[in-house]
């Protein structure tokens, strides 16, 4: 009989972050140990609830949320969106410019489906959040990786971004602020990013779910202000993370810049959300609230809040340990620490995470799942209290012991 298999199309795909070390967990698991998930992004384990009004609203509107909607989202929910944008110095979005979607990932997927001809080049960073890898190789297209320097705080590195540039290049992912680095880029980079994709005709894709977790005096600078009116510019962001309500999947994608140099484009972008129907209708009603009003966000990532104080200790515990390195956490929620190769001999580093797993139940990303180059890092979510992080991050301390 014919053996049934995968798709050739996911050959190589990789998404490490509920991979083969996640299923490892879930067999220590089933055997009665209690294992600490440091690999998602997950707030609602964590004792991250979604604001009163935010599960209201959606309660509220569930009557009314039985039937398929716009397939682009409800009108309350984008008419929010363009407002936000608006607020935010994008005075010409409209609704017309917004989908909403099941989470940004859906988004990222639909989008790529939309753009991506077969042997496309996408320049996607390196370290990145492995779903655009992911779906741009699903879509028939290949993820050119730029470095990010960690040495400069993890900013992409502008002339290797250039040096990858050819004739086949399309278009540019920035992922600011950064998962898995916590790097949030400067007005000036972000430009920077942009003039390339001005100068070389590309599309600019730019993931901003971590726009409102900023810690200190770190500002987040909007993708579509620098791009203006003359690149198209795609912007991804929700209510997944600074909201809380991952299982939500209320996303949507923002169009701005020369979209009648894009009408097939968007065409076929419609047709695609055509064909899902709609997202999330439920979750739709959150996103009018969520948007408006007050910002519970702002009080978990002053200092003092558990977002600022735990990214903050995460990353004073991870540079004490000997051999290890981790560059501070400007956004977002996660540390990438290196594992110094003159103390730590580590060439596969799946297998290194896989050994402290079962060493110490403790559950965290290898880098290279991330798609970094090198075998040296991994990453740590911070969204447990201090008390469980000081927990955690001694256990790691005490197996990299071992391991010296």
């Amino acid at each position: 009989m014919r053996t049934i298999r995968q798709s050739n199309k996911l050959r190589g795909v990789r998404y490490d972050v509920r991979g083969p070390i996640l299923a490892e967990a879930q067999r220590l698991e089933a055997e009665g140990h209690r294992i600490l998930k440091l690999n998602i992004g997950n707030t609602a384990p964590f004792g991250f609830e979604a604001p009163e009004s935010i599960v209201a609203s959606m309660t509220h509107h569930l009557t009314e949320a039985q039937g398929y909607s716009d397939s682009r989202g409800i009108w309350s929910a984008r008419t929010a969106v363009a407002q936000y944008y608006q607020s935010c110095g994008l005075r010409d979005t409209s609704v017309e410019d917004v989908f909403i979607g099941n989470g940004v990932s859906e988004l990222i997927s639909m989008v790529l489906q939309a753009f991506v001809d077969e042997g496309n080049e996408i320049l996607v960073p390196a370290p990145d959040y492995p779903l655009w890898t992911g779906a741009v190789s699903l879509t028939g297209g290949t993820p050119v990786h730029y470095r990010c320097d960690e040495a400069n705080g993890w900013m992409p590195d502008l002339e290797d971004i250039e040096s990858k540039i050819t004739e086949n290049t399309h278009a540019i992912v920035i992922i600011n602020p950064n998962n898995p680095t916590g790097a949030v880029y400067s007005k000036e980079m972000v430009e920077a990013l942009v003039d390339i994709a001005r100068r070389h005709d590309l599309v600019v894709f730019s993931d901003e779910i971590y726009e409102k977790i900023l810690f200190d005096d770190a500002v987040h600078h909007h993708a579509a202000k620098a791009a203006g009116d003359d690149v198209l510019c795609l912007t991804f962001s929700g209510l997944s993370k600074a909201y809380r309500v991952c299982g939500y999947r209320a996303g949507w994608v923002m169009v701005s810049g020369p979209q009648e140099r894009a009408t097939e484009f968007l065409e076929g972008l419609t047709l695609l959300a055509n064909m899902r129907m709609c997202a999330n209708v439920p979750g739709q009603h959150a996103i009018q609230t969520a948007l408006g009003g007050y910002q519970s966000i702002d009080e978990l990532i002053v200092p003092g809040g558990r977002f600022h104080e735990q990214a903050m200790l995460a990353d004073r515990l991870l540079n004490e340990i000997p051999g290890v390195t981790s560059v501070r956490p400007r956004g977002a929620l996660y540390c990438f620490p290196r594992l110094d190769p003159e103390v730590y001999k580590i060439d596969d580093d799946e297998a290194f995470v896989i050994d402290l797993l079962r060493a110490k139940k403790i559950l965290v990303t290898h880098g290279t799942g991330f798609n970094w180059f090198e075998p040296d890092h991994f990453r740590l979510v911070t969204l447990p209290d201090v008390e469980v992080l000081e927990e955690a991050i001694g256990r790691i301390a005490e197996f990299l012991a071992q391991r010296r």
